[in-house]
């Protein structure tokens, strides 16, 4: 076997062509947008490089020449941990778990000679919130810029030594004619009467002009403590320009107090509904199968992207009557979208858990975020649970 360091245009294209070649067969994998893989790569396409971040990606070839595996390692100084921690990604392999270790020691032993003492993996060259976790439970389609990999990989993790750093959710529940747990109604009930709040999807000139700062204000006080990012505005704003070719106004739902937002939920249409017919290209073909696809055949399931309640309105039923309001729209017959999928709750977050609990949402996929330390003799601790 013979690793081969990603350096050339051709390189480039055969990290992405081995996937597809290894999951040929598979009918629920989807080809992620090659440009969304490969964007994660370069300075120009990626801010982390601008804050002092590093990636380096192999490939694995048999005897013969073939590839057989793939990895990726990277290090984001924005991760926060006890000790330095590096992540490994875009982990691809045939069922041999020689192949396998051999990719996991390029990526340790880089990450240890760049000052390393611990890698995640598999994760993202990035946010939490794309190509996190190995899939280990639920193997149906992967939703967009979610992995999806055969089962066997976790077996090869496990016996690399890699341990659990957490359980990553995905809870799912149909749209209509489903109901609420019935504290969830009462809770709900006692803000709704309350006339200082009032809860709105965001539509029109408001979308584009407000909306960043609504989100902005919510998240910084609501996540920022616990991630440890906070939002700026500009990166608000790109964020909604980003998503407007596919944004649905009625997905996008905030709530007020005496006119100022204390909460949100921000949904897509899932569109790997849609992307699953292009192939991975958003060439000229691709960007016309994706308008047919989006005007003839929209979605039917929605993404829950992100949820959030400022501090001092958390605990008193705001997310109940978020959810109990929008229900009011979406649970009618004529609603477009019939399912949901909230992205992934870590195990580490047992109120949002309790949450999607009493929307009588169910797990629908598992995936698991594990963490190697290289001082096998350090006692490992999992990720700590949010207060």
């Amino acid at each position: 076997m013979k690793l081969i360091e990603v350096t050339t245009p051709a390189h480039q294209k055969e990290f992405i062509e081995m996937a597809v070649r290894l999951y040929k067969n598979e009918k629920n994998w989807i080809r992620p947008l090659d440009a969304d893989i490969e964007g994660l790569f370069h300075p120009e396409t990626n801010k982390l490089y601008r804050n002092g971040a590093k990636a380096k990606r192999w490939l694995l070839q048999d005897d013969k020449g073939q590839t057989i595996g793939r990895i990726a390692a990277f290090i984001n100084p924005k991760m926060k941990e006890k000790q330095p921690t590096g992540g490994v990604g875009f982990f691809e392999c045939i069922d041999n778990q020689e192949a396998a270790f051999k990719l996991f020691d390029i990526a340790k032993d880089w990450l240890k000679s760049e000052g390393m003492e611990a890698m995640d993996g598999p994760i993202n060259f990035g946010e939490r919130d794309k190509w996190w976790g190995l899939l280990v439970d639920g193997f149906s389609e992967p939703n967009y810029n979610m992995p999806w990999n055969f089962g066997y990989y976790q077996k090869f993790f496990e016996a690399y030594g890699f341990q659990l750093y957490f359980k990553q959710f995905t809870y799912a529940r149909k749209v209509q004619n489903v109901g609420f747990d019935e504290k969830m109604i009462q809770r709900a009930k006692v803000i709704s009467d309350n006339p200082d709040y009032s809860f709105r999807y965001i539509k029109g000139k408001e979308l584009q002009e407000k909306a960043p700062e609504y989100f902005m204000t919510v998240y910084n006080k609501a996540w920022a403590r616990h991630l440890g990012k906070s939002v700026s505005f500009k990166e608000a704003q790109l964020m909604f320009g980003k998503m407007k070719p596919i944004i649905d106004p009625k997905l996008i739902y905030f709530g007020f107090y005496k006119g100022e937002p204390v909460s949100f939920f921000i949904q897509i249409p899932e569109i790997n509904q849609i992307f699953k017919h292009v192939n991975g290209k958003m060439d000229l073909l691709g960007k016309l199968k994706f308008l047919w696809y989006k005007t003839f055949s929209p979605p039917n399931k929605m993404l829950g992207l992100v949820f959030g309640v400022v501090p001092e309105h958390q605990g008193k039923g705001v997310e109940s009557a978020m959810v109990v309001e929008y229900d009011k729209m979406s649970g009618k017959p004529d609603f477009q979208y019939k399912t949901i999928e909230m992205n992934w709750i870590g195990d580490f977050n047992p109120k949002m858990m309790r949450v999607c609990e009493q929307l009588l949402a169910e797990i629908y996929k598992t995936h698991h975020t594990y963490r190697y330390l290289f001082d096998r003799e350090k006692p490992f601790e999992r990720h700590p649970i949010f207060d």
